[in-house]
């Protein structure tokens, strides 16, 4: 089973066990998170699309660690004119081992007993 996942404005393709580099979350380190912006699930038999959310599914992981990643060199340059700019940029990162992909049943309403009710109407009647 996977799941296609909202986290931090990206979009990432998730199964259980995965290790997924996200950015940057405001959570320690070994700390529990929950993702419920699901757009896609497929367990194999089945596939649901959101519109453009699922609801009632959600994603749950934990934080192994915060890092950065690699740096990216920005270069600017025009030719012929000595004009050169040499930037870099190292993005910060998180670390989440996905646990489960969990669907909660939503609960059943249960009727209010008119039975007992049209019992007593009769009675008083």
């Amino acid at each position: 089973m996977f799941a296609i996942v909202n986290i931090s404005g990206k979009q990432f393709r998730v199964t259980k066990g995965d290790q997924v580099k996200v950015p940057s979350l405001n959570t320690e380190a070994g700390k529990k998170v929950n993702f419920d912006q699901v757009l896609l699930t497929d367990d194999g038999k089945k596939v649901r699309v959101g519109n453009p959310l699922i609801k009632g599914i959600s994603v749950s992981g934990t934080v192994i660690n915060h890092g950065r990643d690699r740096k990216v060199v920005i270069f600017k340059k025009k030719r012929r004119k000595g004009y050169r700019r040499k930037n870099g940029h190292r993005q910060s990162y998180s670390l989440v081992q996905i646990d489960a992909i969990s669907a909660s049943t939503p609960k059943k309403k249960t009727e209010p007993k008119k039975k007992v009710e049209s019992a007593k109407k009769k009675e008083k009647s």
